[in-house]
């Protein structure tokens, strides 16, 4: 029986959640508010928002590989990889991910934040300095945020401030920590100075090659081959497989004892369960194309010189790109909204950037520039930024 005092509410409990009304209240003011959008499979909208780099996503033999795998494998890994999901196929992608970046070995998760906040967690400890670039992604903020060490924010991309805060470090380890593309400007990390700084001071490097991979190095092979650094026993990459492996998922890459100690403690790896086989076999599919088809990392890279030019000769303010991303500065967030909205309307999805996903606070458009792009498609996505351009987005 019922106690008669369990249905009487307490008298502030129809206003626990009250707050978050007043604060989506005063994200709207700020012309913050995110929503989320349906879009169907045959959306005719030209796609410059995703991070497809290399266009692999729709690719017949990566869809094929996808179906393939969760007709042979089932729709889930059915657990943590330690206790029933690993399939041979992760082993093989594991393996062949590991060959194409020339490391010892690979280890992957079911996403790429999850492969940061393993690496992160299980390779610091309290007595551990992390020193972590100030424009780092959301994921490597959060697993410095969980490592239980002492961390330091870095001014961005400068290889002499990352060495002067290891020098009077006191801790007895040190981890250096950088994206190896920016995701926001699309600006490349100088690697090797950063990690010239962290051999200096007896100090690790982990490179989040998330917007690398597929796009810089020898082949697409990432950023670390680009910098010589593939390989270097000191030295820790992450990835994901969702850009231009166009899959989902990610994967923690470096020397053999590293990925032993993940596997062992890593919590994120043991306690989650293993990435879907499908998406498993959809990567492997599409790291086996870019190996054949070396041509596609390039033609990214042409592609966003391409756009940045052109969308520069208009006026805009377009960065000028390492990689894949181009960013478009807005005026503000709002117009940064209207804008994006008014080119999906008129047939082209682009990125919208607002603080604070921009470290800077600066609103931009941002544009993934896919290699499988035409220069048509190209000259479109030009011309409709340009004419549904604000005012004050072009120089003065």
């Amino acid at each position: 029986m019922v106690h008669p005092l369990a249905s009487k509410p307490h008298p502030a409990q129809a206003h626990v959640f009250d707050w978050l009304d007043e604060t989506a209240a005063l994200r709207a003011d700020a012309g913050l508010t995110r929503t989320l959008r349906s879009r169907a499979s045959d959306d005719p909208v030209l796609d410059l928002a995703g991070n497809d780099y290399l266009g692999l996503t729709r690719h017949p033999a990566v869809t094929r590989a996808a179906a393939d795998a969760a007709l042979r494998w089932g729709g889930g890994s059915t657990g943590s990889r330690l206790v029933t999901g690993t399939t041979a196929l992760h082993t093989e992608l594991e393996q062949e991910l590991a060959e194409f970046c020339g490391v010892e070995a690979a280890l992957v998760f079911s996403s790429g934040y999850t492969a940061n906040l393993a690496a992160l967690t299980a390779l610091t400890d309290s007595d551990t300095l992390i020193v972590s670039d100030a424009y780092n992604h959301a994921s490597l903020i959060d697993g410095c945020r969980l490592s239980r060490a002492d961390v330091h924010r870095a001014p961005h991309s400068d290889p002499a401030a990352v060495a002067d805060v290891l020098a009077g470090r006191e801790q007895r380890r040190a981890l250096v920590v950088s994206d190896s593309v920016f995701s926001v400007d699309g600006d490349a990390a100088p690697l090797r100075g950063l990690s010239e700084g962290a051999r200096a001071h007896g100090a690790a490097l982990l490179v989040d090659d998330a917007h690398g991979l597929g796009v810089l190095g020898p082949g697409g092979r990432g950023a670390l081959a680009a910098a010589g650094l593939a390989g270097a026993p000191d030295t820790v990459a992450t990835v994901t497989l969702s850009k231009s492996l166009g899959s989902q998922g990610g994967a923690v890459l470096g020397p053999r004892r590293v990925i032993r100690h993940l596997t062992e403690t890593a919590r994120t790896f043991i306690f989650d369960t293993g990435l879907a086989p499908a998406a498993v076999g959809a990567a492997l599919a599409a790291l086996r194309l870019l190996r054949a088809e070396p041509e596609r990392a390039d033609r990214a890279r042409e592609v966003a010189r391409t756009l940045s030019a052109r969308l520069t000769a208009e006026g805009l303010h377009a960065c000028e790109p390492d990689a894949a991303v181009v960013s478009v500065r807005a005026p503000g967030p709002e117009a940064a909204v209207a804008w994006a909205a008014d080119c999906r309307r008129a047939g082209l999805a682009v990125g919208c950037f607002r603080p604070p996903s921009v470290p800077d606070g600066i609103s931009r458009l941002r544009l993934t520039a896919r290699g499988d792009l035409t220069d048509t498609q190209i000259a479109d996505a030009v011309r409709i930024i340009a004419e549904l351009a604000p005012a004050g987005a072009r120089h003065a």
